[in-house]
């Protein structure tokens, strides 16, 4: 009797995996770099930022190695790595309510003495509410913003390092 009961839910599973494989749902893999930049060294000013980080984390599931040391690895600068803020809406009483975060980074890729990217600048934006009577959350909720816009920049820069020659 349990059979028929599961009967109807394992065909509204199969049903739902096939479906989901139908319309072109693939989970997402890592980006497939060149073999240019298979071994290669992150050089930045701060090895500790939500971007550097992240991308880290992003060449390693790729099978980068990013403590290549040899003198033909490439090299990913990372010229700049900074956050923003700026108010976009004001309450009657003139106190910020409404803020755009902003992140940006300019990176450049080289190897063997030859640009494989020349300076590129990319940035994400993103806006949150603000309440005063909410402080520490909403400092919390920036925060965890800011790691996500890093994360998603990281994985900007993993598909333009896909398409490098």
């Amino acid at each position: 009797m349990s059979h028929a009961c599961t009967s109807p839910a394992r065909l509204a599973l199969l049903l739902a995996v096939a479906l989901t494989a139908a319309c072109g749902f693939h989970l997402q893999r890592p980006a497939e770099l060149p073999a240019s930049l298979k071994a290669l060294r992150i050089d930045t000013e701060d090895a500790q930022s939500e971007f550097h980080l992240a991308l880290r984390r992003q060449l390693h599931a790729a099978g980068v190695d990013t403590d290549a040391t040899a003198s033909d690895a490439a090299t990913v600068r990372i010229l700049r790595d900074a956050t923003s803020e700026r108010v976009l809406s004001v309450s009657a009483r003139n106190v910020p309510t409404e803020y755009e975060l902003s992140y940006s980074v300019r990176l450049a890729v080289s190897a063997g003495g030859h640009e494989l990217l020349p300076a590129e600048e990319f940035m994400l934006t993103r806006d949150y509410s603000f309440d005063e009577t909410a402080l520490l959350a909403k400092q919390h909720e920036r925060d965890l913003l800011s790691a996500a816009l890093a994360r998603d920049l990281a994985s900007v820069v993993m598909r333009r390092l896909a398409s490098v020659q």
